[in-house]
């Protein structure tokens, strides 16, 4: 057994899309639907952007249901791209350990895996 992919329930296809690839620069793989269900592809994982009514998020990481964490090689240089895409961290998970949301609330975390080592 092994994941497919990631599906993540949006308000807004045309929001979720411009997050994930403007600010995260995730790929474009295609849009279904109308453009209403949207998958996306970050490293090697799709993610599946559909409508739905996600909920509400908590305001605090660490109380999420779920996180999806980012791995990168150069911490410093990430973050840096995407504060200037716009992106606000809300936190961290601990030192290196950044945190932020989607503007559906589902939480990220962005870390490089080699420093923790």
């Amino acid at each position: 057994m092994r994941i497919g992919h990631i599906e993540l329930f949006v308000k807004d296809a045309d929001a979720a899309k411009d997050f994930y690839t403007r600010v995260l620069g995730a790929e474009l793989v295609s849009q279904q639907a109308d453009g209403h269900i949207v998958w996306v592809k970050l490293g090697d994982v799709e993610l599946l952007l559909r409508p739905g009514e996600p909920g509400d998020s908590p305001d605090i990481y660490k109380f999420a249901r779920a996180a999806i964490t980012l791995y990168t090689d150069d911490l410093d240089a990430e973050l840096a791209k995407l504060k200037l895409r716009g992106l606000a961290f809300e936190g961290d998970d601990g030192p290196g350990c950044p945190t932020f949301r989607d503007p559906d609330g589902n939480w990220f975390q962005l870390t490089n895996p080699g420093a923790h080592r």
